[in-house]
């Protein structure tokens, strides 16, 4: 009888299976870390954590059905006062913070000086493909809880070697600005319906308190938004706020797209065409990624505005943003009436009237106030 390898045989039984699984999920069930599925999670601060051993840390990793092999996050909890050990990842990383604030080392080869700055809840910084880094909670008190985001999912589809990707030698980034972690700036850049604003930077302070926004205008309830460039990188960012009493626009775009509210709660509705809608609450720190082509709309049923901060999938995996294509966007006037209903009930539960007018609903063209704006 002809001996078959054991990794044959193991291709082999995938291939019967239907569903091989993929080397990043492989490499995700060998770290032992507790793994969130689902559609969303209400509030990261509750979830359950587990012992990372080889980072020191308590982790969780999130593999929402959005996410779809594109897009990696994570939680890491830094116990009060502790310094973890100095990783070095071959790929950009993005990391908000959800509690506590803390120090960032980051580092370009063996001797080089590191780059320190700190950080606080409600920050958003960027960790260098190519860089060592080590992360520590300044306090004595409490914890500090981090999410991470890259694309390493997609990255192993390609290169499944998880070597490749923690601590490699290589790397062909130029050193480090000696301005690398200064505060953002922002720039009035042209749409296709009219200036937008983005920042470029790798530190972002505060998330909550964030206000060269630019009205949104294509998504409707007065909603304004701001792009976040990190410059040399292939993530890229947008924070969108708008006012209580009304929603936006339903619309639609491919898988791995993250969304984190920093401040505020609302709900939010996710259906494939034609089939089921998923409703679900949020609030801050609650976290959702709309599946791959998805319709997905937002909701303000509360007394004041909300804010959510989107990170996104490499670009390749969308369509443009600076014009939306009709099928992928749906009018107030064509929406399903269950969406105006629902919010109405939703608003009446708390004592609170729609500020949505009626002319929206006649109107797919309407203006709405502040849409002449080009920022705050």
């Amino acid at each position: 009888m002809q001996q078959v390898s054991r990794e044959r045989a193991e291709g082999e039984e995938q291939v019967r299976s239907g569903r091989p699984p993929t080397a990043y999920s492989q490499w995700l069930s060998g770290t032992g870390v507790p793994v969130h599925k689902g559609y969303y999670i209400g509030d990261l601060r509750d979830i359950e954590l587990g012992t990372w051993a080889e980072r020191e840390c308590r982790a969780a990793f999130l593999e929402l059905a959005g996410q779809e092999g594109v897009s990696e996050a994570r939680i890491t909890e830094i116990a009060p006062g502790q310094t973890l050990p100095p990783m070095k990842f071959a790929l950009d990383e993005a990391v908000y913070v959800i509690e506590g604030r803390g120090l960032a080392n980051v580092w370009l080869g063996e001797n080089a000086q590191p780059h320190t700055f700190e950080w606080n809840k409600y920050s958003l910084f960027m960790l260098p493909r190519g860089c060592s880094y080590q992360l520590a909670n300044t306090t004595g008190t409490d914890r500090a809880l981090l999410l991470h985001y890259n694309y390493l999912p997609a990255a192993m589809d390609l290169n499944p070697d998880p070597e490749f990707f923690f601590d490699n030698p290589y790397t062909s980034r130029r050193p480090l600005p000696d301005d690398f972690y200064a505060e953002a700036r922002t720039s009035a850049v042209p749409g296709a319906s009219g200036m937008r604003n983005v920042w470029y930077g790798n530190f972002f302070p505060d998330m909550r308190v964030w206000d060269k926004l630019a009205a949104q205008k294509t998504r409707g309830a007065s909603a304004k938004s701001v792009s976040m460039q990190f410059p040399d990188s292939p993530i890229w960012c947008h924070m969108a706020t708008f006012p209580p009493g009304t929603y936006k626009k339903a619309h639609r775009h491919g898988p791995g797209v993250f969304i984190i509210i920093p401040v505020g709660e609302g709900y939010s509705i996710m259906w494939p065409e034609g089939r089921e809608k998923v409703y679900l609450e949020w609030n801050e720190a609650s976290v959702f990624v709309p599946p791959n082509l998805w319709f997905h709309q937002h909701f303000n049923p509360s007394e004041g505005p909300v804010r959510y901060l989107a990170f996104h999938a490499p670009r390749h995996t969308r369509p443009s943003r600076d014009r939306p294509d009709p099928a992928n966007q749906i009018e107030y006037p064509d929406e399903d009436p269950w969406i105006r209903q629902t919010f109405e009930e939703e608003l009446g539960k708390r004592g609170l009237k729609s500020l949505m007018p009626d002319e929206a609903y006649l109107d797919a063209d309407y203006r709405w106030e502040g849409d002449d704006d080009d920022g705050d």
